[in-house]
């Protein structure tokens, strides 16, 4: 069961530091968009905005409607790095389990 499980953990593991990348730069690029550093009529620009949103998106969208509203400033990505921190130190303890 061990064969199975540890790989399994590892693949869920990347996954989940692939996510926050993602996010990460969801945020950098929203910044960006906000200082009027980058400007979203450029159509690589969209695009790429386009694709953070939709990847981002139905992950803090229930996150946003549980939290409170703080103007303009969005915790939400913070909630979402504690919530994948916390998965993350589950799968760890599971994986230590298994050796």
């Amino acid at each position: 069961m061990q064969e199975v499980l540890l790989p399994l953990i590892e693949v869920i593991d990347y996954a989940i530091e692939l996510y926050k990348l993602i996010v990460i730069a969801s945020i950098v690029m929203s910044w960006l968009v906000s200082f009027n550093v980058i400007n979203t009529r450029n159509r690589a620009v969209y695009m790429i905005m386009d694709t953070l949103y939709r990847v981002t998106e139905p992950v803090l969208r229930p996150i946003r409607r549980i939290m409170p509203n703080t103007g303009a400033l969005d915790l939400s990505p913070i909630a979402l790095f504690l919530i994948l921190y916390l998965i993350e130190r589950y799968l760890q303890v599971l994986a230590r389990s298994l050796y």
